[in-house]
C-alpha cells in the first residue's frame, strides 16, 4: 500500500451548504500531507469524515487500507485523531489521562499504564506526568493531547489545527514532536491554517476551497505559483521610490510600489544574488534603505493569487461542530 489516504470525488452537504464538493487527496504513507485553506473551506469536515466522525455523502474514501464507509472499525483501530482544542481533563495528571484513554481504548490495566510511561518519556512529559494538567502549558497540554491520540500506535494520525493558540515556543513544541512520529513510521495529515506551519512540517500540500482541492504540490510548488521569494526594499526618503523602483531586477510590470510604507518589491528567483545585486545598485545610485529583506508569500498571498480572495472573504461551509474535544469524545463514547 503506497497510500495511506486516498479521497475521491467526496461531498458533503449541510442543508444548502456544500462542505466538500468532490474533494480529491491523496496523502503517500510515511509522510506529513498539510492541507490548508480558510475558515469554511472544508477541512476539519474532510478530517471528519476520514477518522469516521462524519459518513461522506458520496464519494470513495480510503485510510489506511480500509474503506472508512464500510469498515468503520477497521479505520478506527489504525488511526489516531488530534483536534483543535485539546480534549484532556485538566483536574487530572498528565499520567491519569494517558491511562483513562488506553483503558477507553480497551488497552486492559497494565498495558494503559506501560504505555502512558513510554509516551510520557517519548514527550518529554515524564517528570510533569504526575503534575494536573490544569498546572501545564499550553504547549505541554499539546504534547500530551498528541501523546493521547498515539495510545493505539495508529498508522494514520489526523492533526487538526493542532498549534492554534499557541506561543512560538509551544507551537515548536509540537512542530518537533510531529517530526519524530514520522521519522518512526506515523502517516501525518495536517489541517493549518498556517503555511509557515506547513513549510515546516508538510511534504505535500493541497490547497482546498470551496471543498475542493485547487492546488497541489510541495511548500515550494505553491509558493512559486505567487512568484517565489520576493525583495523587499524600504526607502529611507519616498523621493526615491520611483528610482529604487528602476533599479529592481526583472521586468517593470512585476514591481510593486506602496507610497504609503516606501516600499518596493519584486518576486525574485536567485534569491541570493538577486538581494546582492540589489543592495549594490541602491549603494551606487546613492539611494539609502531603512530595511532590505528577502521573505517567502504568505498563506494570504498563496490564497489570493489562486482564488481572488482573501481568507477573510472567506464564507463558512464547514458544517456544525469541528473535530475537536466533543469529536473525540464521540469517538470515545462509540469505542466504549
Amino acid at each position: 500500500m503506497e497510500n495511506a489516504i486516498v479521497l475521491a470525488g467526496v461531498r458533503k452537504r449541510y442543508g444548502d451548504k456544500a462542505a466538500l464538493d468532490g474533494l480529491d487527496l491523496v496523502a503517500a504513507r510515511g509522510t506529513v500531507h498539510g492541507v490548508l485553506g480558510p475558515n469554511g473551506a472544508g477541512k476539519t469536515t474532510a478530517v471528519r469524515i476520514m477518522s469516521t466522525l462524519l459518513r461522506a455523502d458520496e464519494g470513495q474514501v480510503e485510510v489506511a487500507g480500509r474503506d472508512a464507509r464500510r469498515d468503520v472499525d477497521g479505520v478506527r483501530r489504525r488511526i489516531g485523531l488530534l483536534g483543535q482544542h485539546a480534549a484532556v481533563d485538566e483536574e487530572l495528571s498528565g499520567r491519569q489521562n494517558l491511562e483513562m484513554f488506553g483503558r477507553l481504548h480497551h488497552l486492559g490495566a497494565r498495558r494503559a499504564r506501560v504505555r502512558a510511561d513510554e509516551l510520557l518519556a517519548r514527550f518529554g512529559l515524564a517528570d510533569t506526568g504526575r503534575k494536573a494538567v490544569k498546572r501545564y502549558s499550553g504547549g505541554m497540554r499539546r504534547r500530551l493531547d498528541l501523546a493521547a491520540s498515539l495510545l493505539t500506535e495508529p498508522e494514520v494520525l489526523f492533526l487538526d489545527e493542532p498549534t492554534t493558540g499557541l506561543d512560538p515556543r509551544g507551537r515548536a513544541e509540537v512542530w518537533e514532536a510531529v517530526r519524530s512520529l514520522v521519522g518512526g513510521g506515523t502517516t501525518v495529515l495536517l489541517t493549518t491554517q498556517y503555511l509557515e506551519e506547513a513549510d515546516q512540517l508538510a511534504d505535500r500540500i493541497s490547497l482546498v476551497d470551496r471543498g475542493r482541492v485547487i492546488a497541489d504540490g510541495t511548500p515550494d510548488d505553491l509558493k512559486a505559483r505567487t512568484g517565489g521569494d520576493r525583495i523587499d526594499v524600504v526607502v529611507r526618503d519616498s523621493a526615491h521610490l520611483v528610482p529604487a523602483a528602476r533599479l529592481l531586477p526583472g521586468d517593470a510590470g512585476d514591481v510593486t510600489v506602496d507610497a504609503d510604507r516606501r516600499l518596493v518589491s519584486v518576486p525574485v528567483t536567485d534569491r541570493m544574488d538577486a538581494l546582492a545585486g540589489v543592495v549594490r545598485a541602491l549603494r551606487e545610485e546613492g539611494i539609502e534603505a531603512e530595511d532590505i529583506a528577502l521573505r517567502r508569500p504568505t498563506l494570504d498571498e498563496v490564497f489570493l493569487r489562486l482564488t481572488g480572495r482573501t481568507e477573510e472573504g472567506a464564507d463558512g461551509a464547514d458544517g456544525p461542530g469541528t473535530a475537536g474535544s466533543a469529536g473525540s469524545a464521540a469517538w470515545a463514547k462509540e469505542a466504549v
